[in-house]
């Protein structure tokens, strides 16, 4: 995983340089942020509206954010707070996007193992549903947004020890779903 410090500059040049250093803001961060809202919201189009709307508030108050280091931790928790409300505003539906599954998908495969891939995938997207909110949010914002535990802890309002705890107490649920669904 990348380092925050090395994805850090773009905000320091987006201050200095205005719109450039805007769009090299929105280069850098787009994929974690679409990956990360992706996995909460399961919707191609729903997921870009989202993320324009988190980077329309981050070039809107760029000025506010008082501490540049912070830029990571801060568009998630943005990202987050979006992704709440656009949840309240929808209805808990959960519609999974195949195009983008076919994406994920590895291009040489065959046909057999592409299907059984996204079996998988489906299968482990159904089962971190049934995570609570909390253990759903934490286990997304590490692996489709990649941050680090420390960031984590600042987005969820939890410490870094409990963010730990509960990551390896949800890997460890879904290791036994999935091992249950494969015996069964």
């Amino acid at each position: 995983m990348i380092q925050s410090a090395r994805r850090e500059p773009a905000l320091r040049t987006a201050r200095r340089n205005g719109q450039d250093g805007f769009v090299e803001t929105y280069k850098q961060y787009y994929p974690r942020l679409f990956a990360y809202i992706y996995a909460r919201v399961g919707n191609t189009h729903q997921s870009e509206d989202i993320v324009s709307d988190v980077f329309e508030r981050v070039y809107l108050k760029l000025d506010s954010l008082r501490d540049p280091d912070a830029l990571a931790t801060w568009l998630f928790t943005i990202a987050r707070n979006a992704i709440v409300t656009h949840v309240r505003k929808h209805s808990r539906e959960t519609v999974v996007d195949h195009d983008v599954m076919i994406e994920l998908s590895p291009a040489t495969a065959s046909v057999e193992s592409e299907v059984m891939h996204r079996e998988d995938l489906a299968s482990v997207a159904r089962a971190v549903r049934t995570f609570s909110q909390r253990e759903q949010d934490i286990i997304s914002l590490k692996f489709d947004a990649e941050l680090m535990n420390a960031q984590i802890a600042t987005v969820m309002g939890l410490t870094e020890q409990n963010v730990r705890v509960i990551i390896f107490r949800t890997i460890r649920k879904l290791r036994k779903i999935m091992a249950a669904q494969r015996t069964a």
